[in-house]
């Protein structure tokens, strides 16, 4: 296996979209680093991609746990692998009004949606830059850009996440380094089995974690002369 092939970081690797990635783009000849907060389905997932002949690394990592995020990400990366696409998947959402949100519930939503990005990306941008370059890919969501009853705290992180990325991107171009986001529109993963999520949207109707997993690989597979700075993915229904 050379030396040379491109390594993906993936946060929140063990199910979803996550997962579906870290299964693509090992296929594409990357090797991996894979956190997840569910350690059992994380282990799982290694075992499987292990046969595809790809390095896999994966650590068990709560990412609502701030203290934890640079040392897990330091232990995960002296291994012998250094990113070269971070990937930006972990999040949650809670439906519920504004009026009616629990301080605790709102902090642990912006930590796991937006600060915990940011610290991942703190963490990781010295080894970007000391590479010459890397590309960072954080998921949003087409409510980054709308207001829902009931989903305003989840649409405050992903207008936040936006702004944030499009700062890290102009902060870090001298660097060598490609901030993107993908933008989906409902997917359906186990995010719509949460105890904090209560809808009665059609799932049937919804994306499929391989169509956002493919758009994850077409992202990362730009040459390092461009950058698509978002990418939009919708169901053909729209926004459900």
């Amino acid at each position: 296996m050379p030396d040379s092939a491109p390594v993906a970081l993936i946060t929140g690797a063990s199910r979803g979209i996550g997962a579906a990635a870290a299964h693509k783009f090992a296929a594409a000849g990357y090797d991996l680093l894979l956190l997840a907060r569910t350690t059992a389905d994380l282990d799982s997932l290694t075992t499987d991609l292990k046969t595809t002949g790809r390095r896999i690394e994966s650590i068990g990592l709560d990412l609502a746990e701030p203290a934890t995020i640079a040392p897990g990400l330091e232990d995960l990366c002296s291994r012998g692998l250094s990113p070269t696409v971070v990937i930006n998947n972990a999040g949650v959402a809670y439906t519920g009004s504004l009026a009616e949100m629990p301080l605790e519930q709102w902090q642990r939503l912006m930590q796991l949606n937006l600060s915990a990005v940011f610290q991942v990306c703190q963490s990781l941008l010295p080894r970007l830059r000391q590479a010459g370059g890397g590309h960072i890919i954080n998921l949003n969501s087409h409510a980054a850009h709308q207001a829902f009853p009931d989903w305003g705290a989840y649409c405050v992180s992903k207008a936040a996440l936006l702004s944030l990325s499009r700062c890290l991107a102009v902060e870090e171009r001298p660097f060598g380094i490609r901030v993107s986001t993908l933008t989906l529109g409902a997917v359906n993963t186990p995010l719509w089995e949460s105890e904090n999520v209560h809808s009665t949207f059609d799932r049937r109707a919804m994306l499929d974690v391989e169509r956002a997993s493919e758009a994850l690989l077409y992202l990362a597979q730009q040459p390092a002369t461009s950058v698509v700075e978002d990418l939009t993915l919708m169901p053909a229904a729209g926004a459900l």
